[in-house]
């Protein structure tokens, strides 16, 4: 009976796993923004008769085997260069492409490696939910809002377009952080411009500018005293008696 040392079984695993496929490198995480275009690279040696397929994963969907294009989206395609390096191509990517991505080789049991496509999006700020200009009467509380989107999520901040501090709730304040800026008891020192800035590392950063104006109370009393003495001199007019003078002397 024959008997095989530890080191024929080393060898004859080797020989083994010699005939098969390796990968030379791991499959890159790519990071793209959104509408730009993305290339997933999968290196492969010693490939012989053995097939490589692309997977995106999280769907299990089938991309592509080999030299063919299975998926239906038009916005993918395949390259390769010797039956080595097999790069996968997305055009135009969108949010929807953010996910897992699978380079397999048909052998049994399966080999594969794997990389993320992660695809970022520059803040945009949402016109219809942020404050446009505003007019406030002095004293009153005032709160701006500012709403952005954007993949990571924006970090949002106000401050004045001048670059001067101003008063916001009893400290004298640069920069006001988060979508709100509440400021109570508004004076006269408040008016002015105001920018919200939205950033994510994802450029452009974006602003919107939103002017406050506020209404001053000596102004609004003067104006009503004014009313009342607009209104006091037509009912004194209206008091004035009237003479009629003779025909030869009426213009």
């Amino acid at each position: 009976m024959t008997q095989w040392s530890s080191i024929d079984f080393d060898i004859g695993s080797y020989l083994l796993k010699s005939l098969f496929p390796r990968f030379v490198e791991p499959v890159p995480n790519v990071t793209v923004t959104v509408g730009r275009d993305a290339l997933l690279a999968c290196v492969v040696e010693d490939l012989r008769g053995y097939k490589v397929a692309w997977v995106r994963v999280d769907t299990q969907t089938i991309l592509s085997i080999h030299h063919n294009i299975i998926t239906q989206n038009a916005r993918i395609s395949l390259s390769y260069n010797d039956h080595r390096s097999w790069y996968l191509h997305i055009k135009n990517v969108q949010e929807v492409d953010r996910g897992w991505y699978m380079c397999q080789v048909n052998t049994d049991p399966m080999r594969s490696r794997k990389g993320y496509l992660q695809v970022v999006v520059p803040p945009m700020i949402i016109d219809n939910m942020t404050s446009t200009d505003m007019v406030v009467r002095e004293g009153t509380n005032v709160t701006m809002v500012c709403r952005a989107t954007g993949y990571p999520e924006p970090y949002v901040m106000w401050r004045r377009e001048d670059g001067q501090e101003f008063n916001c709730n009893g400290e004298s304040v640069n920069v006001v952080d988060g979508e709100n800026l509440t400021i109570s008891k508004v004076s006269r020192l408040h008016m002015g411009a105001y920018l919200c800035i939205a950033s994510n590392g994802v450029p452009p950063s974006i602003s919107k500018r939103v002017v406050l104006m506020v209404q001053c109370e000596l102004l609004n009393t003067l104006k009503h005293k004014v009313a009342k003495l607009e209104i006091g001199l037509e009912i004194a007019a209206d008091k004035v008696p009237q003479t009629i003078l003779p025909s030869h002397l009426a213009f």
